[in-house]
């Protein structure tokens, strides 16, 4: 990629200005990706003669919020604390400089003229404002400065929401714009949408104006808030929580504000009537009732009801109503053109407030299309990653049947029933988009602004996004080459110009669990490797990497043969293992979102893993009353030997064994890539990728690189294990856990048998074991659990409601 001389050929660094929840955020979210981050506020004593007593503040909270901005706590020495009347100086060494204070645009213009003397002469300076003009807030800069400033609109919370909106003025240089978003999406992770500088840019401007939406119809069709919130969650494919309830985790303060901003900066808009904050809102802004901050908003807590707002009475009564079956049934429909007319059609008040939302969404985001953005693809990634939408307005569209929704909606305009008379624009009902009755197509999205489609950004980091979704209409995101398919597994290869001397093998079971179907095609699939292919990678083509062993896949053997039927399967499993340890090519496993059980012990027996982030791992079999039996309890105490023998030889390896013992015993589930490591499950060999969508193209090469260096297999060979002693000290310190109430009598029996294992059962302390002696005890530990009815217990329970039993 060219930049120009102004574009800082390496982001190092990155300052973020204003320590307040959405930049402390940011600033957390740079040093989870290793980008050292200065976190200025204002001056004020911290109480130790400093003045970074905000900032200091602000980096402390960091580590106690939840979910956790931080990958690891730890991380947080990575924030400098720095004020402005000190610390300016510092933003010498910032390649990025980030302004995250308060929305008043005076307050910004004041802070960017004591910034602007200090800055690097090739930062890129940004506004994370949510809605105020991007040209306006330039004006503060010198002119100087102006082609190097642009709006970079992170949401909340920047840690796992996808969504940044840059926003560039007619001054901003394009190639510092290119330069900013190879950044954000692969050193940071994001999805970036590029947004024309219009109040509240594309996200909040078709988001906020949903949500109004549905305010009104809830009033309109006397709907209590936690029904609403039922019909605008999962069942239509939004985020779970619905729009009372994730507008009670923004913040009602937050949320008016920003329909303010429309009110006040949008006065030619034809929807404006209803850009007022409701006087419910008002009311409970006005009481303090701001959300869930303030633990009290639509919804209440109390004890463990939850309590919603009944606005009539002005008070809180108890919730619980959900959608009616016949309007359930209609949402469960799968294909779009069935389920919309489903709802056009009822009558139903239920689905005809659901066809309202939707209707007003399409009608609003057909008008401003050519306004806010540059094509349809912009706006419907916008809701998508901003505000978790599976599929954007424009998708939703298309594939109900772009004609017969716009007659729908013009019936409705001509009916007075839409929120504004305004008419569809012209190329909704003309043009190529009525001819091919798509926004989207495998040329590109329409752009109003050119009356064509125009095709994906050109950027070089986009060609890293291997199997990246595409839209409703553009075609399939991946191809592969098929080598080997049956009802399990599909073995295959990308395909071009990527590698093709790289096998891949991927699951096809639900949640990608370990059947023994799965489990003997990945032994296939090591065969079909060695026999022609450098490396194989084990990936799937979308989340999760592995919840684990398939139970129910496995109920049958043990309900008609007992134990003595499930033995060869959990065999089968820990030959498995071994056999992607000993693989004669490298064996990468590509883990993102969960890898329990099962499929943590697939993954640490590969010759390295490529995880994501948002990588979950750990071992937690303890939960339905067994160890871990797929060579979990022989990894752990390997790798407890490995740990000692590089760290410290001399030290007791108690001090490493219980670690594993303690992550096995609580099954401990790691936050993050960045903890897995910490933990164990990850070696600081194993590459950590920010974009879940580059996860696939950094394990090929990875794979790859590996076998180009000569990769063999490790040899086989003993190791030392704890024993009888450290067994006996272990169970000394369970049995505190079992008298405090900690644990109960049948976890403190689990427990045992872990701690048992990993320390090599009865032999003396130091004593070399093999790993088939290792798995000889972790097969006897899970089959001698498994014959035990409490253990059976917690499985039918697991498998009966899907939640862990405690007995």
């Amino acid at each position: 990629m060219q930049t120009s001389q102004s574009a800082p050929l390496f982001i190092r660094r990155v300052a973020v200005c204003g320590a307040g929840v959405m930049g402390a955020q940011i600033a957390a979210h740079c040093v989870n990706a290793g980008v050292p981050v200065v976190l200025f506020d204002l001056a004020k004593d911290d109480g130790q003669g400093g003045k970074d007593g905000i900032v200091q503040r602000a980096i402390a909270q960091l580590k106690k919020l939840n979910p956790a901005p931080l990958g690891v706590n730890a991380l947080a020495d990575l924030i400098t604390p720095a004020n402005y009347d000190e610390d300016l100086a510092l933003l010498a060494d910032c390649d990025v400089v980030i302004e995250a204070i308060a929305e008043r645009l005076d307050w910004k213009r004041d802070l960017y003229h004591k910034l602007a003397p200090a800055l690097n002469p090739h930062a890129i300076v940004a506004s994370n404002t949510s809605g105020l003009s991007i040209t306006s807030l330039s004006e503060a800069l010198p002119e100087t400065l102006r082609h190097r400033f642009c709006g970079v609109h992170f949401f909340n919370p920047p840690r796992y929401m996808p969504l940044v909106e840059l926003i560039p003025t007619a001054a901003t240089e394009p190639a510092l714009l290119d330069h900013l978003e190879t950044f954000l999406v692969s050193q940071l992770g994001k999805g970036v949408v590029r947004a024309k500088d219009t109040p509240n840019f594309i996200g909040n401007r078709i988001g906020v104006f949903g949500i109004l939406s549905v305010f009104h119809h809830t009033q309109a069709f006397g709907l209590p808030y936690e029904l609403v919130d039922d019909l605008t969650g999962t069942r239509l494919g939004r985020a779970k929580s619905g729009t009372y309830r994730t507008a009670d985790v923004v913040g009602l303060d937050t949320l008016a504000h920003v329909i303010d901003t429309m009110k006040n900066q949008l006065p030619d808009d034809p929807f404006r009537a209803h850009f007022s904050v409701p006087p419910v809102l008002a009311a409970l802004i006005e009481k303090g009732a701001l959300g869930q901050k303030a633990k009290a908003g639509f919804f209440k807590k109390e004890g463990k009801a939850i309590l919603r707002l009944d606005p009539q009475a002005g008070a809180y009564v108890p919730s619980g109503e959900k959608a009616d079956d016949e309007v359930k049934d209609i949402l469960k429909e799968r294909d779009p053109a069935k389920r919309l007319q489903a709802l056009h059609d009822s009558t139903h008040p239920q689905a005809q407030f659901v066809w309202a939302v939707l209707r007003d969404t399409f009608h609003y985001s057909a008008v401003h299309l050519g306004d806010i953005a540059d094509s349809a693809r912009e706006l419907d990634q916008a809701m998508k990653w901003g505000f978790g939408h599976s599929f954007g307005p424009f998708e939703i569209w298309q594939a109900a049947g772009w004609r017969r929704i716009a007659e729908w909606i013009n019936e409705d305009i001509a009916a007075g029933k839409t929120l504004s008379d305004a008419p569809l624009p012209a190329w909704v009902t003309g043009g190529p988009v009525w001819d091919t009755q798509a926004v989207h197509t495998p040329a590109g999205s329409y752009s109003p602004a050119t009356n064509a489609y125009v095709p994906r950004s050109a950027l070089p980091v986009y060609q890293r996004q291997i199997g990246a979704p595409r839209l409703v209409g553009e075609g399939p995101a991946l191809t592969p080459n098929v080598v080997h398919e049956d009802d399990a597994v599909l073995c295959w290869t990308l395909p071009a110009p990527h590698p093709q001397d790289v096998l891949l093998v991927s699951f096809k079971t639900k949640m990608h669990t370990l059947s023994p179907d799965v489990v003997r095609g990945v032994i296939h699939a090591v065969d079909l490797a060695e026999q022609g292919y450098k490396a194989l990678v084990v990936a799937q083509l979308d989340d999760p990497f592995s919840a684990g062993a398939d139970l129910k896949a496995m109920l049958p053997a043990f309900m008609s043969g007992g134990i003595k039927a499930v033995e060869p399967i959990q065999k089968e499993m820990q030959d498995m293992v071994m056999r992607l340890r000993y693989a004669q090519v490298p064996v990468v496993a590509a883990v993102a979102g969960l890898a329990l059980g099962g499929g943590c012990e697939l993954s640490v027996h590969c010759a390295r893993r490529v995880a994501h982030l948002e990588s979950y791992i750990g071992l937690v079999e303890v939960g339905i009353g067994l160890v871990p039996g797929a060579g979990g309890i022989t990894f752990s105490a390997r790798r407890a030997a490995e740990i000692q023998a590089q760290s410290a030889p001399d030290a007791p390896l108690l001090a490493y064994v219980k670690d594993f013992v303690l992550a096995v015993a609580t099954a401990r589930v790691s936050k993050s890539a960045l903890e897995a490591r910490q933990i164990g499950f990850l070696r600081d060999s194993d590459p950590i990728v920010m974009n879940r969508y580059e996860l696939l193209y950094v394990a090929v090469r990875e794979a790859a690189n590996l076998a180009e260096q000569g990769y063999r297999a490790p040899l086989a060979a003993r190791f030392p294990v704890a024993g009888r002693d450290a067994i006996a000290t272990l169970k000394a310190q369970l049995v505190n856990m079992r008298v405090g109430g900690f644990i109960s009598d049948y976890d403190f029996h689990i427990a045992e048998q872990v701690a048992t294992a990993i320390c090599g059962g009865d032999v003396d302390p130091g004593s070399l074991v093999d790993e088939a002696w290792m798995l000889q005890l972790e097969r006897k530990a899970f089959l001698g659990l498994l014959a035990n009815p409490k253990t059976q217990e917690r499985i039918a329970g697991l498998l009966q409601t899907g939640k862990p039993v405690r007995n």
